[in-house]
């Protein structure tokens, strides 16, 4: 009997993973490490015990378009991007489907779920990713097991709480050039953090997404792009951006209540008034870039 129980769950098993793979999700042919992702959210591993870090945990394939979680699905896992981009989606009672986050390499998905239960939004990749699984119900013997897991998720929550406090300074605004300035600068910062780029983007979220991310009509975002271009801010060929000049991008994204002033007319910031200005949306070049300059 016991027998036959467990060949049923290993046929719904096999079952579900057959309809994951329908859906652009699959098991990744290999296995990710406890110390990989320690590593990726930037949590020390010196003097860890070595058999504890070599712990696995699974890694899974996301396709380009899937989707990884679904709104008002059971919380049943959480996810921390290894690779790839994704972007969260909720589903309005009118029908609309407004882009509240981007997700990309080092953060978390699916924690909001914890306080519900259920999924307040949905998640889709917009490239081909690869992310961390971290089963709800695996989550106390996994943290019981590493202290530094618990570390990271900790350290993971607390930047999941720090880009939406960004999304909300950039949506701050009134002007659609501007939002779209301070999207690019935060977006310029979130690329240097992975050790991309900061200044030639290419932009994983369309025009309408990014519409819908700073909530703006789609026509006012192809007319701000085409401004900044203009201004001689940016360079752009569809979804490739290049950031000409990052000092007047910075100038032009600090104005909250209006139209602002061309970057080339603007006095330059001082260190003191930079100080001043809304971290989520005028950080500065990391310290690498710094040095890179």
């Amino acid at each position: 009997m016991n027998h036959a129980i467990l060949r049923d769950e290993a046929d719904y098993a096999q079952r579900d993973i057959r309809i994951l793979r329908r859906n652009g999700l699959a098991p990744a042919p290999q296995r990710g490490l406890l110390r990989d992702l320690l590593e990726l959210v930037g949590v020390d591993t010196d003097g860890a015990a070595g058999p504890v870090l070599d712990t696995p945990l699974a890694l899974w394939n996301v396709r380009e378009g899937a989707t990884l979680l679904l709104e008002g699905a059971d919380a049943t896992s959480l996810y921390l991007v290894r690779s790839g981009s994704l972007k969260c989606v909720r589903t309005l009672e009118d029908g609309y489907e407004q882009v509240v986050a981007l997700a990309q390499i080092g953060e978390l998905l699916g924690a909001e779920a914890l306080h519900g239960g259920q999924q307040p939004a949905s998640v889709v990749a917009l490239e081909d990713s690869t992310v961390y699984a971290l089963p709800v119900r695996d989550l106390p013997r996994l943290r019981t097991h590493s202290a530094l897991l618990d570390v990271a998720l900790q350290r993971a929550l607390s930047r999941q709480l720090v880009r939406a406090a960004e999304t909300t300074a950039m949506t701050a605004a009134v002007a659609s050039d501007v939002r779209v300035a301070r999207f690019l600068i935060w977006l310029s910062g979130r690329m240097a953090e992975i050790g991309q780029s900061p200044r030639r983007l290419l932009l994983r979220m369309g025009r309408r997404d990014i519409a819908s991310l700073l909530c703006v009509a789609h026509e006012t975002v192809s007319r701000a792009f085409t401004t900044l271009s203009d201004n001689g801010h940016l360079e752009v060929d569809r979804r490739a951006v290049v950031i000409l000049d990052i000092d007047r991008l910075r100038v032009f994204a600090r104005c909250t209540r209006g139209v602002a002033l061309d970057g080339a007319r603007a006095r330059p910031l001082d260190a003191a008034a930079a100080q001043r200005l809304p971290v989520a949306w005028f950080s500065g070049l990391s310290p690498l870039e710094q040095a890179a300059n």
